[in-house]
């Protein structure tokens, strides 16, 4: 038996070692499931942000009541606060505040902002125009030569001081300017006036935006200062979609939600509908 071990244990070594040489055979690959391709869903589209800038005699805040209208609904809202010291100068600081948003804007102007807004307004983000209760201007067109045939009382009305800047009097706030706000934003109003400088009402158009931008324009029939028929004029020489409100020249005090959902409305318009013009 003991010359049988190591016999034995060859034969061991030799089926170890034949066994690590061994290639192991291919196992049949089983066919995959086909899964269907996910469907991905197209990134939803950015609101645009909304830029509003006021007229002569204003600052920011008479966009107080539309702001959180505005917001409520999503969108983000600026309301800038013009230097009125020449109209180059409120042009290049609303081109700042559109530089500054991340996306599309609705540019909205009121009174004389919608002098601001047709030249600013050719910037690339621009997606539509709104005018409140604003000048319209086309080519060559001066605020005081559409003026001039008939001149309105507050346009004789204004005070200028010694800088040659125009201050509107409390008469002109009551009965002209803001008739049909109450007592205390009339007040209000008057203190936080913001003069500008009576050369301004020369200043020509040049190449409105309107002519290349869908716009949308917000008119009151009672507006004192810009004449109700000079708006519908305005209006529909830029084919504009228009909204009468029974209003006078601060519609976004006196009427807020109904200028509010003016500006909703370019802000979701489709831009084939937007753009035919």
């Amino acid at each position: 038996m003991s010359k049988l071990k190591p016999a034995i244990a060859t034969a061991i070594l030799l089926i170890v070692s034949a066994l690590g040489h061994a290639q192991p055979q291919p196992q049949p690959q089983q066919p995959q499931a086909r899964t269907a391709p996910k469907q991905t869903k197209p990134a939803p589209t950015a609101k645009p942000s909304i830029v509003l800038v006021h007229g002569a005699w204003a600052d920011g805040s008479c966009w107080d009541k539309v702001v959180p209208l505005l917001e409520a609904k999503g969108y983000s809202v600026v309301a800038l606060h013009l230097p009125l010291t020449t109209p180059a100068e409120d042009i290049a600081a609303t081109t700042r505040a559109i530089e500054r948003q991340p996306g599309d804007v609705v540019l909205v102007g009121h009174s004389y902002a919608g002098f601001v807004i047709s030249r600013a307004g050719h910037d690339a983000k621009v997606k539509a125009l709104v005018f409140v209760d604003a000048f319209g201007l086309d080519d060559g067109e001066t605020v005081n030569a559409l003026l001039k045939d008939k001149p309105p009382a507050w346009l004789k009305a204004l005070q200028v001081d010694s800088g040659g800047y125009a201050w509107l009097s409390k008469e002109t706030v009551m009965n002209d300017f803001a008739p049909d706000v109450s007592a205390a934003e009339q007040k209000l109003i008057l203190a936080k006036q913001g003069p500008v400088p009576v050369k301004g009402f020369d200043e020509a158009m040049k190449d409105p935006a309107w002519k290349s931008k869908p716009s949308w324009y917000v008119r009151g029939t009672r507006d004192r200062i810009i004449d109700p028929s000079a708006q519908a004029m305005f209006a529909k020489r830029m084919k504009a979609k228009t909204t009468t409100i029974d209003a006078g020249h601060v519609g976004m005090l006196s009427k807020p939600k109904a200028v509010a959902d003016v500006i909703l409305d370019a802000a979701t318009a489709r831009p084939a509908t937007a753009a035919s013009k």
